[in-house]
């Protein structure tokens, strides 16, 4: 269900300082990685946008109930024929109190129909590919596409997050004119593709997990890379990948397990890049026993 949440374009101090305010809640801990309002301010006024969002239902329009935002500005990309511009989307952040209210997904929607009218056909971003959350927000409802997978992009990260890993993100590519991404966009619900879809399609998951002796999944030990190598020229080629359905609770638990699976992921997400793949969908199966895969297909003629 989606709620009726009361999205506007935030360009004064006021209510960027507000902006500072809900970083600190999102991600406690360290001040010093908090996007600051007069950097805010310069950048909405210089082609870039902040969105907030307060709770539906609140039309006296404080900015004092702020609950959500998203951030970005212009950017270039190389081509062969030169630079082309595109939309850098830094920032996604929503209340704690807030959060599986599909709010993320109301505020990149809004965020799309504000890009679009700059006549910009791509956004990128960056996130943690080991958050499920994250993950289906990205790939499953906005449509979003991935080839690219950056090692230790912000280096040593201080905030509750992410303090303790190494800061690895996927960035991926929002083309925000394709029929794929305006289809995930409508309002009409799209059909959710499970595991048995893609078994039926011959996907298979390259990296089966097994769980210690609390629950959590330990990273495989062995990765069927040939299934990658043998890909060749089939462009409908596709392979599953598992994370953890839930790698923050498992980080709080196990440190040294959470680190095992960032390097385990990595080199499995490297891997299948190289190799011509790109990630075109995410699956999380809910209930006792959460479990969540990537979708990787091979060539860009799957999409």
């Amino acid at each position: 269900m989606e709620h009726n949440w009361q999205i506007r374009i935030l360009d004064t101090i006021e209510e960027l300082h507000k902006v500072e305010e809900l970083q600190r809640i999102v991600w406690p801990g360290s001040d010093t990685d908090v996007v600051p309002a007069h950097l805010l301010i310069t950048v909405v006024h210089n082609g870039g946008l902040v969105l907030g969002a307060l709770p539906p239902g609140d039309h006296n329009g404080s900015i004092d109930r702020l609950v959500g935002f998203v951030f970005g500005f212009p950017g270039l990309y190389s081509t062969p024929d030169g630079p082309r511009p595109k939309h850098c989307s830094h920032m996604l952040g929503v209340h704690p109190d807030y959060q599986g209210q599909r709010l993320g997904f109301s505020l990149k929607r809004a965020q799309w129909q504000m890009v679009r009218h700059q006549g910009i056909d791509r956004i990128t971003w960056t996130y943690d590919p080991l958050l499920s959350r994250n993950a289906y927000l990205n790939i499953s409802l906005l449509g979003a596409v991935c080839s690219t997978y950056l090692r230790e992009l912000y280096g040593e990260m201080r905030d509750g997050l992410n303090i303790g890993l190494p800061s690895d993100r996927f960035e991926v590519d929002w083309w925000v004119n394709t029929q794929r991404v305006q289809r995930r966009l409508s309002k009409k619900a799209r059909l959710n593709l499970d595991l048995a879809h893609f078994f039926a399609a011959g996907a298979e998951v390259i990296n089966p997990t097994r769980l210690d002796d609390n629950g959590w999944p330990i990273p495989a030990e062995s990765v069927n890379f040939s299934t990658i190598d043998s890909a060749g020229d089939q462009e409908s080629m596709i392979v599953l990948v598992e994370i953890p359905a839930d790698y923050l609770a498992l980080k709080e638990a196990n440190i040294e397990l959470a680190r095992k699976w960032r390097f385990s992921s990595r080199e499995i997400f490297e891997r299948l890049f190289q190799s011509g793949y790109l990630v075109t969908d995410f699956v999380h199966l809910r209930g006792e026993n959460p479990r969540s895969y990537y979708v990787f297909s091979h060539g860009e003629g799957t999409l």
